[in-house]
């Protein structure tokens, strides 16, 4: 539908766009991959990537395979792989990360904590919630 590169160097299909000025009360979830530009206050539940533009203002928690970030983030953000904070994003809460990408301009208020591969022995991973108080 709506085509986009992804944090890699493939193409990425968006299955859900949420225009700039669209405003989303309530939590978002889906299995594939998502565009924000617009405002959303709630928890955002994503399987796949998650692209947040410019404009965009997100007054919630994150959960998502990679995120790459343009606009404002208030709420805890955990990424089982990379989070690129773009120049000019603004990100407020706690992170659980693989990975994190920073461009010069970007502000990241909050603790960071990266997560490690899963070990041989199987210990189970806990979420955010339960990690950072």
């Amino acid at each position: 539908m709506f085509r986009k590169k992804s944090l890699g160097s493939k193409p990425e299909v968006f299955d859900t766009l949420i225009g700039k000025n669209t405003t989303l009360e309530g939590n978002v979830s889906t299995d594939g991959t998502i565009r924000i530009d617009g405002k959303i206050n709630g928890d955002v539940k994503i399987k796949g990537d998650v692209f947040i533009g410019k404009d965009a203002e997100i007054t919630g928690n994150m959960f998502a395979h990679n995120i790459s970030v343009s606009g404002k983030v208030n709420g805890n953000i955990e990424a089982k792989g990379i989070l690129k904070a773009l120049s000019g994003s603004i990100l407020h809460g706690d992170l659980l990360i693989k990975s994190l990408i920073t461009e010069e301009g970007s502000i990241f208020e909050g603790n960071c904590k990266m997560i490690s591969p899963p070990s041989e022995s199987g210990a189970k991973k806990k979420n955010i919630s339960e990690k950072i108080v």
